[in-house]
């Protein structure tokens, strides 16, 4: 059994609500004109693309992979053995956006990471 666990937006949420919004007008602006392409895949990238986790539980390993468009996934599987190690890592990121009226915005997210460690204390 494989679990995916998605863990956050690469670019943040407000860069991920902005490309979703670049994405959208892209394909609306694609009726009138072909080079409005280049919007659809760069609101695709920063819109979509986040991490992820799978641990598979039969075979005994997990995959830390980001997900590119949001579907193509990069990482390599990593073989768990007795020796690894966990630890938790909380930390608390605060994303800023500002408007055009010099007004920011701050996004609090507080996160509990595990972290696995293998016997050379290597992440």
């Amino acid at each position: 059994m494989i679990v995916q666990n998605k863990l956050n937006k690469s670019f943040g949420p407000a860069g991920s609500f902005s490309g979703i919004i670049v994405f959208v007008l892209g394909l609306i602006s694609t009726y009138y004109s072909l080079y409005m392409l280049g919007l659809v895949i760069i609101g695709a990238f920063v819109g979509f693309t986040s991490s992820s986790t799978f641990i598979d539980f039969e075979q005994k390993r997990a995959r830390f992979p980001n997900n590119i468009f949001g579907i193509i996934r990069t990482g390599k599987w990593m073989a768990i053995e007795a020796d690894m190690k966990i630890r938790l890592n909380i930390s608390n990121q605060v994303w800023n956006a500002y408007s055009q009226s010099n007004r920011g915005i701050d996004i609090n997210e507080e996160n509990i990471q595990i972290i696995l460690y293998n016997s050379n204390k290597k992440r």
